[in-house]
């Protein structure tokens, strides 16, 4: 199947990543996009409203759909239980249970560097995707039961699930005065190749981080590069008026970390 006959359903298709994919996918695929309210609808294309707790709701979205981008969900490492349970956790089994139901080939999930960030709160690094999981927050801990949730449906019923650890997506990274964040930064247009690789790949399911090709990176993308076919462009320490500070062994993080983040 060409890229250009493939339907896309972005999720979350009005929040920060999800509206980039938006964008930047349109020309490649036959996208269905999803959000919450009309109001936020990309101009010129229609938005699908569906509460992603109503397994029903989510139902609907997947008529001749081959493959799921799944980017909505509580975003931030500050979430509540009761924001992340609704959201990232019954959310994402109704995605993958209709996605089942339906016949879509893969799901491609947004998982998140904090499903492992007690290694980068206790600087354990490197780190790498096959390690303990080890959630930071309870946004982290709803993105590890999101990653099991995507083996289970893998191995019971066959569907294709790439769950992506995705950094820190940023315009300008240098915003940031920690070097963590700049360390796991995400370009938009390296966010574009991943995903792109993600739908495309042979490989039918993995947990893979998704980060720039960043000089300070604690975290393994060989699986990525190797298995996704990933390659990233971009890296933090090429923008004007950047300068890195070399660390041996990493600089240090704050004790409490992601707040904040």
């Amino acid at each position: 199947m060409s890229n250009s006959t493939k339907r896309v359903l972005i999720t979350g298709a009005t929040g920060g990543v999800g509206s980039r994919l938006a964008r930047s996918l349109a020309e490649e695929y036959d996208l269905v996009l999803h959000g919450r309210n009309a109001k936020n609808a990309p101009a010129g294309q229609e938005l699908k409203i569906a509460d992603l707790a109503s397994y029903d709701e989510v139902l609907a979205l997947m008529d001749g759909v081959d493959t799921v981008v799944h980017m909505a969900g509580a975003s931030s490492p500050e979430s509540t239980w009761e924001q992340v349970l609704e959201a990232n956790i019954i959310g994402q089994r109704n995605v993958l249970e209709a996605a089942r139901v339906s016949g879509v080939r893969r799901v491609v999930l947004a998982s998140s560097n904090h499903a492992m960030g007690m290694y980068d709160r206790y600087e354990q690094w490197p780190v790498y995707p096959d390690q303990l999981q080890r959630a930071d927050s309870l946004y982290g801990v709803s993105k590890i039961l999101g990653e099991t949730l995507g083996r289970f449906y893998f191995d019971e019923y066959g569907l294709d699930v790439i769950a992506l650890r995705i950094g820190w997506v940023s315009d300008d990274p240098l915003e940031a005065d920690e070097d963590i964040l700049r360390a796991m930064w995400l370009s938009p247009g390296d966010c574009t190749q991943v995903v792109r690789c993600a739908i495309e790949a042979d490989v039918r399911f993995g947990l893979y981080y998704a980060i720039s090709d960043n000089p300070n990176r604690r975290w393994s993308t060989t699986n990525t590069t190797l298995e996704l076919g990933y390659r990233p462009r971009d890296s933090w320490t090429d923008l004007t008026g950047a300068a890195e500070t070399v660390v041996e062994g990493g600089a240090d993080v704050p004790d409490d970390w992601p707040r904040g983040s």
